[in-house]
């Protein structure tokens, strides 16, 4: 099979995603810094989350864990195979051969009151950080979603898409969808 020539330039050098990705690095950078300083090793800040909530909860399964964090199942799995390696939870068979159920480990109770303050500060900090905006990020995002749910992403995508690209509808591929008239 021969690949077709890329277009040039390169459209990924040029993204509307980079910075918001940067910005949120910064952050998790500021909180993996504090682990660092308060000595807290193999702790990383996507941890927090389902550690403080299975503190709450109790034991759960990955099913259960994923849809209490609104996350997917694919992501908690990943994320509980990291916490089990770093000695922060165990997993323990489930009422049938196919499930796990996930409960902290002692140093992962241990863990959770400086993760809850954690929690705490790191929500005053963005929220302190937001009132500083020119706009509110809280609104920003309030006003994207309004707008996605007036229009769909996807139709937006799809508006911007030359009329040929990406319709393997004869090569076996999904079809693709049909182009709405109004502009983006």
């Amino acid at each position: 099979m021969t690949l077709p020539e890329p277009r040039a330039p390169d459209p990924t050098t040029d993204s509307y995603w980079r910075p918001l990705r940067e910005v949120q690095e910064l952050m998790e950078t500021g909180i993996q810094e504090l682990y660092a300083e308060r000595g807290v090793a193999g702790l990383r800040p996507r941890f927090a989350y389902p550690l403080i909530r299975l503190a709450h909860t109790g034991p759960l399964t990955i099913k259960d864990l994923a849809a209490s964090l609104d996350l997917t199942h694919s992501a908690v799995s990943q994320t509980v195979s990291a916490l089990r390696a770093e000695g922060l939870v165990d997993t323990v068979p489930g009422p049938d051969a196919r499930t796990r159920v996930v409960e902290l480990t002692a140093r992962g109770r241990e863990l959770v009151p400086f993760l809850e303050d954690e929690w705490r500060a790191t929500e005053a900090a963005a929220a302190e950080l937001d009132a500083a905006l020119p706009v509110s990020l809280m609104e920003f995002t309030a006003a994207l979603r309004t707008h996605l749910e007036d229009r769909p992403f996807l139709e937006r995508i799809v508006a911007h898409l030359p009329t040929d690209a990406g319709d393997q509808s004869e090569s076996g591929g999904h079809p693709a969808p049909e182009r709405p008239n109004a502009t983006p």
